[in-house]
């Protein structure tokens, strides 16, 4: 039925995850993709800042501070924002790639726009791996783990059960820990710095091929801005 959650929520009301990490660093890819150089096809910023922003307000509204309930709707809107993001991002990165190796645009507004392209790139792919892992941030919390989907990645509090008290007491098994929106944040940030998984381990074939994906982009990020860095030196 429209409007019933498909999600019960579990007893203990601290369980399911906090709205606001994902919200911020949703925001902040907004803000940063939409203040890019007038290079950067300026009719299809505004269409998709418009739409990201327009998608994201009734998520906030059903979900205001955790994330406790989901319908298909809901889980189609975070979707289609997340994924809005991600390919205009990866459009972004396309024309940045061909103006850094044209070298007809402005060397220092460039080179911060590769940053920008860079920080969006990470947030945007954090936020997929976050919403595809064990079903998505609301059942991965409020389900009970044995009707939680399996999982994309391994985390090393997935595997902390047999280590020493202190470490264990952290574990999934002993605390029940499930990952949040800066877990997923931190291995996309060191996926795209590393080019390489670092503590979590993907185990599925979509989650290894997403992880391929951003740590070229961020490569080709890295080796463009280097050359037309030294290049601006030289001259």
């Amino acid at each position: 039925m429209a409007g019933k959650s498909s999600v019960s929520p579990a007893d203990d009301p601290d369980r399911a995850e906090h709205r606001w990490p994902a919200a911020i660093a949703i925001l902040v890819a907004v803000v940063l993709y939409a203040t890019l150089p007038s290079s950067f096809t300026p009719a299809l910023r505004y269409v998709v800042v418009g739409l990201s922003v327009a998608l994201f307000i009734p998520l906030i509204v059903f979900n205001p501070h955790r994330l406790k309930r989901e319908t298909l709707w809901s889980k189609l809107l975070s979707r289609t924002v997340i994924g809005l993001l991600l390919v205009a991002n990866l459009i972004a990165l396309i024309q940045l790639v061909y103006q850094l190796v044209s070298a007809v645009s402005d060397g220092p507004e460039l080179l911060l726009a590769a940053l920008q392209v860079w920080v969006t790139n990470v947030i945007a792919f954090a936020l997929v791996y976050w919403e595809m892992d064990r079903g998505g941030p609301i059942a991965r919390r409020n389900l009970p783990r044995e009707r939680v989907q399996l999982a994309d990645f391994r985390f090393p509090q997935d595997e902390d059960h047999d280590a020493i008290d202190e470490v264990r007491g952290r574990s999934s098994k002993a605390s029940d820990w499930m990952p949040g929106y800066v877990d997923y944040l931190y291995f996309s940030a060191s996926d795209s710095m590393a080019f390489s998984p670092t503590d979590a381990m993907p185990l599925t074939h979509r989650a290894k091929l997403l992880m391929v994906t951003e740590a070229f982009s961020g490569f080709v990020i890295l080796a463009l801005v280097i050359a037309r860095a030294v290049s601006l030196l030289g001259n």
